[in-house]
């Protein structure tokens, strides 16, 4: 049974275009690879921090949307705490 879900990351601010392409494609390959299919990308660009996260004051958020079997959360939470680029993330299930 596939569920509909959210996810927001933010990465580094100091990523060149090609490091933020390459982040954002190893996410995809993630959801990808574990069975889910991502429905959307939407990449909302270098914003302000509410507080300081590693001495940074500002990151790259990307906000994702993605069908997945239940266990695929988890994996794809283990690749963000492994991701020294990614300093936030959060995933929530969509509940239409």
């Amino acid at each position: 049974m596939r569920k509909k879900y959210e996810t927001i990351f933010i990465l580094k601010p100091d990523l060149e275009e090609e490091a933020i392409k390459a982040e954002i494609d190893k996410v995809k390959g993630v959801i990808e690879n574990g069975g889910g299919q991502v429905t959307s990308i939407d990449e909302w660009g270098m914003r302000k921090l509410a507080y300081e996260v590693k001495k940074l004051k500002e990151g790259y958020y990307v906000f994702m949307t993605f069908d997945a079997a239940p266990e695929l959360p988890r994996e794809l939470e283990r690749v963000y705490k492994i991701n020294d680029n990614i300093l936030r993330h959060i995933i929530v299930r969509d509940e239409e």
